[in-house]
């Protein structure tokens, strides 16, 4: 029975065989496995996970064992009878395998120790052979194999230390300690290799473990004033859209995607991650208000468009039933424009305003269109109607009865002036032909005479002052501003009244 020896004490416990004496090995007793190399393998610094080199091989005790094992190093022991193990030739792995890590090589066991012929393994060093345990189990080189895997894992456990210190993972002060139990102990460890080598590169991390830490001080450092970069500019940003945006969706989304991201920076000092975060939050505390008293300004903005809204609304339902049509229009189109004037309510309910607003606008303008066309299928009968008298003029023959056709005409032109209103596009030509046959009588008469004297200045101002009056009643009814119109009219038929009177008085 055996058991495998800790690397980190340099002791070796031996066991007693109940059959064999202290010294004695017996073949049939089991050798441990050897670490496998998965499990000697580098772990990865950046992994954060406990050092493989903290863990020591564990020892193996078969359950058949019940021997009680006693310690024995090489300095104590007999060399012929030192024994480290009783190790079995069907337990031993094949000669030359070796575990150890990966950026190790495998070394060459007989290039450091040998197995003499009563079975003592040594190991050379720089201050010569030392016997560091015994063979009993046959081959001599599977001897040496087993105690050089010995020296690979001590050699794994030196690797990963340097590893780690170069990585600057872990503790440097611990690693430093490990790496000086380590080069204390590799010299009378019980293993085959270069051992004065391993116990050098042990000690170059001790010396070296102070400066590693110095630099693992300076890189965390370096990071730790990085994540406070990235912070401080993330407080700067809150800030800036605290102090000046008014794109409020936008820069609430904003500092909501700060505060995600302001998750995964860590690394920092407590008090400085607190005296940063009460900048942010105090950002967007502010953010918050700011947006709070927009949306108050606004929302009492709306408010008093709503009102003001439904005050021409109720205006314009006022003046919907109104038909005096020329005033209400106006006051309808300067509603309109007033409307135009007041702010938004907002998308519904503004839409809501506007539809009763257009509402009674539509009844009044309904309800003149209604009027303007009863009134132009009044005067489309008007202008039949004087159609009706010129064509009668036009038969008069004043060559024939002068007398007889001048009373006719004047009789037409009563009836004539009777009529009401025309459309303003036939108003002129009306006026056309019934001035030609005027003429065209009173040429006749004219001709009829010895003397003709020029037309009378009276009845040429009067004419000139009902074409006038007809132009100002067209104006009145295009306006449609029944008192306008009423005070056109009124003129008009004056001054024809004063024109036929001129005209009687000038045919004296």
């Amino acid at each position: 029975m055996s058991s495998t020896t800790n690397p980190g004490d340099g002791s070796q416990q031996v066991p007693t065989p109940e059959t064999a004496g202290p010294d004695a090995v017996t073949p049939e007793a089991g050798t441990p496995a050897a670490p496998t190399p998965d499990a000697a393998a580098l772990a990865d610094p950046a992994a954060g996970g406990s050092a493989p080199e903290a863990e020591a091989p564990a020892a193996e005790t078969p359950a058949a064992e019940t021997a009680t094992p006693e310690t024995t190093t090489p300095e104590t022991a007999a060399p012929e009878t030192a024994t480290d193990e009783a190790v079995t030739p069907e337990a031993a792995p094949p000669a030359g395998v070796v575990t150890a890590p990966a950026a190790e090589a495998a070394s060459d066991p007989a290039q450091w120790g040998r197995v003499d012929e009563d079975g003592t393994v040594y190991v050379r060093t720089a201050d010569g052979e030392r016997a560091v345990g015994s063979w009993q189990a046959g081959d001599p080189a599977a001897g040496l194999a087993h105690f050089a895997r010995r020296y690979d894992d001590l050699a794994t456990e030196v690797g990963l230390l340097e590893a780690r210190l170069k990585a600057h993972t872990g503790n440097p002060n611990e690693i430093k300690a490990k790496a000086q139990a380590l080069a204390d102990t590799i010299p009378a460890a019980t293993a085959v290799g270069d051992l004065d080598g391993l116990a050098a590169r042990a000690r170059a991390m001790v010396d070296t473990a102070d400066s590693a830490a110095a630099e693992s001080r300076a890189e965390k450092a370096a990071a730790r004033a990085a994540q406070v970069a990235r912070k401080e500019a993330l407080a700067a940003e809150a800030e800036q859209i605290a102090a000046e945006s008014t794109s409020w969706k936008a820069a609430g989304d904003r500092l909501k995607a700060i505060v995600e991201e302001w998750k995964t920076i860590r690394g920092i000092d407590r008090k400085t991650d607190e005296a940063l975060w009460s900048r942010f939050a105090a950002a967007r505390d502010a953010f918050g208000r700011r947006r709070g008293a927009h949306f108050a300004a606004l929302d009492a903005q709306r408010g008093e468009a709503r009102a003001a809204k439904q005050e021409l609304i109720a205006e314009a339902q006022r003046l919907s039933t109104s038909t005096d049509w020329g005033p209400t229009s106006a006051a309808m189109r300067s509603l309109m424009d007033r409307w135009k004037a007041v702010p938004r309510t907002g998308r519904d309910g503004d839409d809501d305003l506007w539809k009763q607003f257009r509402a009674a606008q539509d009844v009044f303008f309904t309800a003149r269109a209604e009027s303007d066309k009863a009134r132009n299928s009044e005067q489309l009968a008007n202008q039949q109607a004087k159609e009706e008298l010129l064509a009668e003029a036009e038969k008069l023959d004043p060559s024939t009865d002068l007398r007889g056709a001048q009373a006719a005409l004047r009789r037409i032109q009563e009836r004539y002036d009777a009529i009401g209103h025309v459309p303003r596009g036939a108003m002129r030509s009306l006026e056309d032909r019934m001035q030609a046959v005027e003429q065209r009588v009173r040429g006749a008469a004219d001709a009829g005479r010895v003397r003709t004297a020029p037309e009378n200045p009276m009845v040429a101002s009067m004419r000139a002052a009902v074409t006038k009056a007809e132009e100002q009643l067209a104006k009145a009814e295009a306006s449609g501003d029944a008192k306008r119109i009423s005070r056109a009219r009124a003129d008009l038929e004056t001054r024809r009244e004063w024109l036929a009177e001129a005209e009687r008085s000038s045919r004296r």
